[in-house]
């Protein structure tokens, strides 16, 4: 896309001020980096707090007569045990199980709001109005911009402006007044750390970011700090780490579907796609989603491909860099099922050379969500 063609959030005039450098990205003229570069401003996010521009994504209000029961359908979420006042990370899939976007739901009482993927947002919006009733009104909140604050100070930095953000908790949410300007937050993010996400009106977006970025604590953060905090934090990016062609039971995020909609539970089924779950986990998945330890310091990046003693490829790295806060190259890779019993040696080939890797467990930092 051309300059011209790109979209720009309310925050564009502010960003082009703070010196950053922008970058096209799904569709928005995008900050990257500003001045204090990737390396700081990722390290400043996990000591203090970070300002994030995420308006490209899309704020989708759902409401209506049935809206429980056709969210129901349209999400393997437990929708009408979703407390108001409180959200959950979902996926939407297609009929043949694969993941067409991840999305956070929040039942705010006089009706649901899904934040969904900015590459995805038409699309997820069509799927949407395809599949649920006349009686739902689905509609996309284009006037409504989307700031994320995270990092150990951003409760605290909240908290100067408002008293109902000191008792969050993860996943909780709230309409809240700051500085006179009205907001809904929730206590998310996709740092890894404790956070708030802001939804503000455009015409306070600048007004609001300019208030919080005047704080002593925040720094303003790009699109490439984003991408290591949240790879760190063992998190997936839509269009790398999961896709339509990917089901949940793969992607390895069978966590995001309750228990009491899997087979066996007692509100199993009935969600577009859970036939195809249901074969896949009865079946068990031909490859997993996995993060690597990187022997070395070389990154291993995205397409690189991973194979066994032999050179025979049994998978490929969908999400590479470096960590800041580990000092070392992350990665997350899919690797055939059947390599991943711990009896083979596996190996990253970067332009031929081979650099041991192994699979681990758990996220490269430790989540530090307030519970």
């Amino acid at each position: 896309m051309t300059d011209s063609t790109l979209q720009k959030t309310a925050l564009h005039r502010l960003h082009v001020e703070l010196g950053a450098k922008m970058v096209p990205f799904a569709g928005y003229d995008m900050p990257v980096q500003y001045p204090l570069g990737v390396k700081k401003e990722h390290l400043h996010t996990r000591a203090a707090a970070g300002l994030f521009d995420v308006s490209h994504m899309g704020q989708v209000r759902l409401s209506g007569e049935g809206v429980v029961e056709a969210l129901s359908v349209l999400l393997p979420q437990d929708v009408a045990g979703l407390a108001e006042s409180r959200q959950r990370y979902t996926l939407m899939l297609g009929e043949q199980g694969g993941i067409l976007d991840d999305l956070m739901l929040a039942n705010r009482g006089e009706d649901y709001l899904a934040v969904v993927n900015a590459a995805c947002k038409q699309d997820d919006l069509a799927w949407m109005r395809r599949h649920l009733p006349a009686s739902v009104t689905c509609e996309l909140l284009p006037e409504q911009s989307l700031l994320a604050l995270q990092g150990p100070q951003a409760r605290a930095v909240l908290s100067r402006f408002s008293d109902d953000i000191s008792e969050m908790v993860f996943m909780d949410t709230a309409f809240v007044t700051i500085a006179d300007m009205p907001c809904w937050v929730s206590c998310s993010g996709y740092t890894g750390e404790d956070g708030f996400e802001i939804s503000v009106a455009d015409q306070h977006a600048e007004a609001l970011a300019r208030l919080l970025l005047d704080q002593d604590d925040v720094e303003a953060i790009g699109l490439g700090a984003r991408d290591s905090l949240r790879l760190e934090s063992g998190l997936c990016l839509y269009g790398h780490d999961m896709d339509g062609q990917t089901t949940p039971v793969e992607a390895n995020l069978m966590w995001a579907i309750p228990k009491s909609r899997r087979p066996d539970g007692e509100k199993a089924g009935g969600y577009i796609g859970a036939d195809a779950v249901q074969a896949a986990l009865a079946s068990g998945p031909t490859r997993r989603r996995v993060l690597l330890d990187i022997d070395g310091r070389a990154p291993v990046r995205e397409g690189a491909n991973i194979v066994d003693g032999q050179n025979g490829v049994i998978g490929s790295v969908c999400s590479g860099g470096f960590g800041p806060s580990v000092s070392s190259p992350i990665a997350m890779a899919y690797i055939n099922a059947s390599a991943l019993d711990g009896s083979l040696s596996l190996y990253a080939d970067v332009r031929g050379k081979l650099i041991p890797v192994t699979v681990r467990k758990a996220p490269y930092i430790t989540q530090r969500y307030v519970r």
